[in-house]
Order: C-alpha cells, then structure tokens, then sequence
C-alpha cells in the first residue's frame, strides 16, 4: 500500500491511500492540480482492511480531522456531499405506491374481463369494468400511500444517536447526521453508529456477530494492522450496527451509510421484511378465495357446455362470478385499518415500526418485561452504605464511588446505580484512576486500579462473593437481609496490587470484602392498575432481571402478583428443553438471567403455542427482542434495542402497553369482520348466480351488474375501521383461523342463496319477470340483503339492541342501500340494464330481507355456540377463556 500526501493550491493536505504504486505515480503526477476534494472522496472509498492498515495520524490527515473533531460547517458541507448515515431512507415513493397496485391478481381477472366484453361489443360491461379498475387502483393507491406516509412519519420520529466530537466538544447528535471524518465516543452498550477506525480503545470490545457471524465478542485496539486480514481480525476498525461488549472507545468515521461493510451487505439483501402472521392468514384467505372461485368456474362452464350455451359469453360470466366472489377492496379496507390503527395507537404512545405488526401486538399472550421503569420508578437512590458486619459506614459508598467519578462506568451510557451513587457521594475522594475494567453482563461488576495500587470491584454480592478469600455468615446474612427487603445491592471488595496500565478478569480474585451498598426503586404507582389490566385482556405477565431473585418477589408481592418459585439463570441452565418448557409454564419471575437466557426463555414460550411479547430497552435485551413475537422497546433505549423491536413506546409503562395490545385487538377485529362479511355475502350471491344459470334461459345477472354491486358494497366497507368493537372480543387474543372462515362462508352464503332462491321464485312465479326486470329486482334484493346483515355479523352480541355500528358505518350502509333502490330509477338504468320495479316487488322484497335478518342472527348464535363446543374439544386448557369471551359477546 502506497500514502500519498497531495496539497492543493489553497494549502490544503490530503492523505490517499493506494491500493498500488501504480496509482500512487498517478497520484504524484497531477498532486499540484487543485484536487483536494477529489482526493478526499478517493480517500473515503478506501475499504475496510487499508484503514485498518493505517496509522491513526494518516487516517487523521486523510479526512482532514483531529481529535477535536470537525466543525459544524464543515460537518454540514460534508453532509451534503456525502448524504445522510443511512442504509435507506424512511421516504414514500408514489409511483411506487401505484406499481404496486398493478399486481394484483384480481385486477388481472378484471382487465382480463373487460378484454373479453369489449370483444362480445358489450360497451356497458366494459364501462362499468373500467370504472371499477379505475375505483379500485384509486382508493388502493390513496389508502396505502396515505398508510405509508403515517409509517414514515412515525419512524421518522424514533431517533438514534451518536455522542460526536465537533469543535473540541462531545455531544449528541442524531446518528444519521454523522458525516466521514467525525470523532465518535461509543460505550458499553451502544451501538456503532459508522464504521470507524479507532484511534482510542479502553478494554473495547465488540459484538460483531452480525456480520461476522462470530459468537464472541472481538477485542479492539488502536494498533495498525498488518498485512491482509479478514474482516473479523480488522482489530483497529469498529464496524456500523456491531455493539459495544465491553469497555469504551473513540474513532474517526471513515464510511457512513450504503458504504459501510454494514451497508454494503444489506445493498445485497431483498428489502422485503419476512411474512407476519398477519400477510400469512390474508394469503391464505386469498388461496381459500381462489379455490371456491375455481370451483364456481368450473361449475358454470360444464352448465353452459352442457346446455350448449355460447362459450363465450359463459366464460365472461363465470370470470364476472369468480371477481364477483373476491373481495376486491380488500387491499385498501387492510390498509385503511391498519393506517387508521397507526394513528390510534400513536395516540397512545405506541410507534409502530411495521404496519403489519398491529395484529401481533394484539395477539400477545404471554408479556416478558424487564423490572426497572416499567414496574419501578426507574430513580435509584442510595438507601444505605453499610460495612461487611451491616452497620453503617460512608466509606464504603465513597470507595465505591470512584468508579463512577473517574470514569469507571460505560462512556455514552447511563446506569441507574451510578447515577444513584454519583448523587448521594457528589465529590469522592481525589484519586487517581490508572486502569478499569467496566462492567459487563457476564461478570456482573466493574472494577478500578487507583495510582497507590488499591484495586476496587463493586457488583451483584454473589459474583464479588467469589472474587473473595473469605466471606463470612455474617456479611451473607446482611446482603440477604437487605435482599430480602426488597433493596438491591450491590457488594464492594478491594485489595492491593502491582500499579499497572491495565486490568484483565483474572485481577479479580483474593479480594476482601469491604461492605454493601442498598440502593431501592419504588414500585410505580400506575403499575399495579397496569398488571390488572393486561390480566383482563388474557396476558400472563413475565419478569425477567438481572436482580436477586428475593428483590424481584418482594416487588411482585407488593403489586399483588404471586411470585411463585423464581427461575434463576443457574435454574434455567441446569435444566433441558422439556424440563424448562414446564417450569415456564408457571413461573412469574426469571432472577439473575443473562441475555443469552432470556433468549432460550422466549424460545421455550413460543415453542409452547405461546404468542409472546418481550419489552427491553438494554443492549442485554436485543436477543430476546429479536426472539420474541413482537419485539416491544422504547424511545429512550438503546440504539441495538430499537433496532431489534418491532413496536417503540414513547412512554415505558405496562399501561401503555396494555392500550396498545387493546387497539391491536380492535383493528384485526374489524378487519376479520370485512373478510367474514365479504366472503360469505359474495360466495352466497355467486352460489345463487351460479345456480341459477343452470335451470334460467338466461344469464341471473349481467357481468356488470355483479361488478358493480360488488363495488358499491365494498366501498362501504372502507369504514368498518372506524367500527366499534365488543369489550368481550379484546379480552383475548384472535387470530386468522381459516377453517372457520371457510366454515362461516359454507353456512352464511348457503343460508344467503336460501334466500335469492326465494327470490328468484318470486320474481319468476309471482311477477313472470322477463330478463331485465329479474335482473333488476335480484341486483336491489342481493345488494340490501348483503349490506344489511353487515350489522348483524358485526358483532356477536344482540344487534341493533347491545351493540350499535359506528356513525360513519352506519351512514356508508345507508348510502349504499339508497343508491341500490335508487338505480333502477334513475337515468343509467338503460345502460345498466336495469329497469323501475313496482311497488308490489319492493314490498316483497323488504319482507325478504327482514326474514333473512332475524335467520342470520340466529344462526349466527348457533355457529358461534358450534365453535365454542369444537374450542373445547381440540384446546380444553383455553375453554375456559374462550366460553367467558363468547358468552360476553352473545349478551
């Protein structure tokens, strides 16, 4: 590798590194050329392994930095030219949006459809076709772009930053204004915001897993290294997204954004997010859809072929029928539901990452959360500073202290304890601070080495514990005592070694105990109303800490849980897969767990048929997080922790939490209303369409005239997400159960069908109708009757009577059934093909209508009594939950 230094004529340094003396003679030979930024640019898209090959000095000069870092101007300048530090950008394309509405299979049927009128010379088919092509990629486009743009601007709200150095002074500022040439600061816990070469590393490790797929976290120095070297032995270089495992450090950005190692994997990656199970159960409702329509098809086809019929015109009916059984808004009715629940649920401080995410959240069964600022207070305070014999003395808390004051603690960080410490000894003893090894969550404590050889090690009493000669009954009896009061604790031990630059693990042995620290977190007091509540919706609520199992029980008593047997982290590795599925089955509380056990634990839950959710805001939680079902954080946590979560709270609270799982349940619910009202009512008038065809001389309706009622009902539907909902259907979980939905559209549509045969009799005995007029009075009866049993399947309560729809509902079914009477009245009935029905048949048909109603709801009571009786038989631990739920529902 070749440095050249080039100057320009206004003074300037570059350092360009050269992969060759090839491009170094290159370089020399136009170095009096004004090319400085020119330079900079080549420089800046130098990889990995020939910074990591630099000395700091040269890195420094290349990027025209220091380590006062850049100034703001120059920092803007570089923005500009270089954009922001990110992957992608949160940013809503419309022509994208539009594309995407082309791939739609039923669109296809549709165009296929009106190609196939236009060529019979059916101008009006064709017409109304186009209409509804022109409807449906309209309010498709306008509902997931405005869906789209709410998500944007909420991501646009979770911030992540980066503690930087500009004009000599650390700061923070958001991650993606970082820029090639700042001084970043990163600790135990953060995450790496750029890809940096270091240029200072105390004890710095970092979990490079991500991209390395290396378990242990890799050492960091400052040291140039030497030769070629994978990307995992670039021990000068920290990568974007690794995570500070131990220690602290500082670098010079060298690649932001798309450059990164970090970008340049994730610029090979599909963009598209894996499958939830909400895309999962709407693309099996889509192939359910598809096999009835198939069925229809075929139906209509061999009538047709048997009654030598024109195979034509049979084939564009029976594509009118199988368009005619698909719901075809129900892209922009999903969209519209989950733009609508975005709203709603950030209103209660709730940001959802992924739209599609809403129905996880709602389908939560087992919540594990952390202890701290979410069942506390989350403000530590030093209780007490006692000696090894319990009785109080001050030195112990200003020993401690120096660990804190002197930088002892995790640079970027902020730990509760700490800060408690730093409060109650605010000017601790003026000594020298040579070494420190930080905490981390395998050894559980932190230690120092002062100037006069003293090394001080403060942490959980069980890890200082065995750090020392001889602990005696007595100072196990006051840690479990103060234990045992519900404080946390935290043992202080020291001894006299050798002054060195340096600490390792292996320093921390043959200590003596010098005393205890007590420190307490009062519960919240909205914590307890929280905990009934989540219990009311069906949620077991799990607690997982770093704490002694005895701080954590004393806390859950206190909120009126039952703490059982508490699950240490010893417990949960001693035991098998089997053993530890069992024990999570009953247990409340995982005590002294490290990241890698919450992990298993949230791996043992789901594999039980447990939909769980986990809450975390530490760099200790992002395993888990990235397990669970829905992953739950914080505005204020960690950048690995938000990255890691699906959902972000903009307030930690288990209340918070509870209003977003309720909001979830809401909007699948409604959703679930439109998929079981659409499919019955459109398979119903597609069986009767199809049935008819077989024994009428002429077709029971025209292509048209299906689609068009199919819209005009669907257009309705796009305010079922405004909806109320029953208090009994969020008391539990619901999910996308095909069968039943499949099983609800055999008995709804049949019953449906009952109901057009009775009016097709009419129509045909009573009134001798000639094509047209039937066509006329089963388009009106086949539209009332559809959107009006809307209100009777959309709850499962006593309709009109316990549970009323929702004003714009109502107003939208209104509309619907006044336009349906309206149109054989009115100017277009030529070109529809319709024509005025007397008054006789209007009357009749409002009979009809009230007869199929009051059959509706009462088959409905007996389908949901039938599910009930089948939910005992195939889930008897969950027939309790789900008989309290239905008999709620039917009140």
């Amino acid at each position: 590798m070749t440095i050249v230094t080039i100057s320009s004529r206004g003074g300037d340094r570059t350092v360009v590194l050269c992969a060759s003396p090839w491009f170094g003679a290159i370089a020399r030979a136009i170095r009096r050329k004004p090319i400085s930024a020119y330079a900079e640019r080549m420089a800046i898209k130098m990889d990995s392994e020939h910074w990591a090959g630099c000395a700091v000095d040269d890195v420094a000069h290349a990027m025209h930095t220091g380590s006062s870092g850049l100034g703001d101007a120059e920092a803007r300048t570089r923005l500009e030219r270089y954009g922001p530090n990110a992957m992608r950008a949160h940013h809503v394309s419309a022509l994208a949006v539009l594309g995407r509405q082309f791939r739609n299979a039923v669109l296809i049927m549709l165009l296929v459809t009106a190609a196939l009128a236009a060529l019979l010379g059916d101008r009006s088919d064709a017409i109304i076709i186009a209409v509804i092509l022109t409807a449906s990629i309209g309010l498709g486009f306008a509902n997931e772009y405005a869906a789209e743009r709410t998500s944007a601007k909420l991501q646009s709200t979770i911030s992540q930053s980066a503690v930087v150095v500009r004009d000599g002074v650390a700061r923070s500022i958001p991650s993606r204004e970082l820029v090639p040439g700042d001084v970043v600061q990163v600790g135990l816990g953060s995450r790496v915001p750029a890809d940096l070469r270091l240029i200072e590393a105390d004890d710095l490790s970092c979990d490079e897993s991500v991209i390395s797929g290396e378990s242990l976290p890799a050492e960091k120095s400052v040291d140039a290294v030497s030769g070629s070297a994978p990307l995992a032995d670039l021990d000068s270089m920290a990568f974007m997204g690794t995570i500070v495992a131990s220690g602290s450090g500082r670098g010079i950005v060298v690649a932001t954004g798309a450059s990164t190692e970090m970008g340049q994997v994730a610029a090979g990656l599909s963009r598209h997010a894996p499958e939830t199970s909400f895309q999962a159960g709407l693309r099996r409702f889509s192939v359910l859809l598809v096999w009835f329509a198939a069925a229809l098809i075929v139906m209509i086809v061999a009538t047709s072929v048997f009654l030598h019929r024109s195979l034509l015109e049979s084939v564009l009916f029976a594509l009118a029928i199988a368009v005619g059984i698909t719901p075809q808004l129900l892209p922009a009715v999903v969209n519209s539901s989950l733009s609508m629940g975005t709203r709603r649920l950030a209103r209660h401080k709730v940001l959802v990452k992924r739209l599609v995410c809403i129905e996880d959240l709602g389908n939560i069964e087992v919540l594990v959360t952390d202890k701290t600022g979410t069942l506390t207070q989350g403000a530590m305070t030093l209780q007490a500073s006692l000696d090894a014999s319990g009785h109080a003395d001050e030195s112990v808390a200003r020993r401690a202290a120096l660990a804190v004051a002197q930088g002892g603690g995790s640079a970027g960080t902020t730990d509760a304890l700490d800060s408690a410490l730093t409060h109650a000894v605010p000017s601790p003893e003026p000594t020298a601070i040579v070494a420190r090894l930080p905490f981390d969550h395998e050894r559980m404590r932190a230690s120092v080495l002062t100037a006069d050889g003293t090394l001080v090690c403060k942490g959980a009493p069980e890890s200082i514990f065995g750090c020392c000669d001889r602990v005696s009954d007595e100072a196990k009896a006051v840690a479990e005592r103060e234990l045992n009061r519900g404080g946390r604790v935290l043992a202080v031990a020291t001894k006299g070694i050798t002054a060195g630059s340096s600490l390792t693990a292996g320093d921390e042995s043959g200590m003596d105990l010098l005393g205890f620290l007590v420190f307490s977190d009062p519960p919240r007091l909205d914590a307890r109303a929280a905990i009934e509540r989540l219990e009311s919706l069906g949620i077991r609520l799990v607690i997982a800490t770093g704490d002694h199992p005895a701080v954590a029980a004393d806390l859950v008593s206190r909120l009126g849980m039952n703490p059982g047997k508490p699950l240490t982290g010893a417990d949960i590795d001693a035991m098998d897969d089997d053993e530890l599925s069992g024990a999570l089955a009953t247990a409340t509380i995982l005590a002294r767990v490290s990241p890698q056990q919450k992990q298993r634990a949230v791996a043992m839950l789901r594999a039980g048929g447990r939909t769980v959710g986990f809450l975390g805001d530490g760099v200790n939680d992002a395993l888990a997080l990235h397990s669970a079902d829905v992953g739950i954080s914080v505005d204020t946590a960690t950048d690995v922790a938000k990255d890691a979560a699906d959902i972000i709270l903009l307030e930690k609270s288990l209340a918070v939490i509870a209003g977003g799982v309720t909001e979830g349940r809401k909007i699948f619910a409604n959703t679930l209303k439109y998929v079981y009202m659409s499919g019955s009512g459109n398979f119903g008038n597609m069986l009767s369409a199809a049935a008819a065809s077989a024994f009428l001389p002429f077709l029971p309706m025209l292509p048209g005239q299906i689609l068009l009622g199919n819209l005009l009902y669907d257009s309705s539907q796009l305010t079922i997400s405004s909806d109320r909902v029953d208090a009994a259907q969020v008391r539990s979980p619901a999910r996308w159960d095909i069968g039943g939905i499949g099983r609800f559209m055999l008995i709804f549509g049949a019953l449906s069908s009952l109901f057009d045969m009775m009016t097709f009799a009419l129509l045909l005995g009573v009134f001798n109708a000639n094509a047209v007029l039937f066509h006329s009075g089963w388009f009106v009866e086949s539209l009332v009757t559809q959107t009006l049993v809307v209100l009777v399947i959309r709850t499962r309560r006593t309709p009109f009577v316990r549970s009323r729809p929702s004003l714009p509902l109502a107003a939208a079914l209104v509309a619907v059934i006044v336009v349906a009477v309206a149109l054989p009245f009115s100017p277009l009935a030529p070109t529809l093909g319709l024509v005025a029905l007397p008054a006789s048949m209007m009357w009749a048909i409002a009979g009809i209508t009230v007869a199929y109603l009051a059959l509706a709801d009462f088959a409905k009571f007996m389908f949901y009594r039938a599910q009930e009786h089948r939910a005992h038989q195939q889930h008897p631990a969950r027939v309790r939950a789900v008989r309290r739920a239905l008999r709620g529902m039917m009140r």
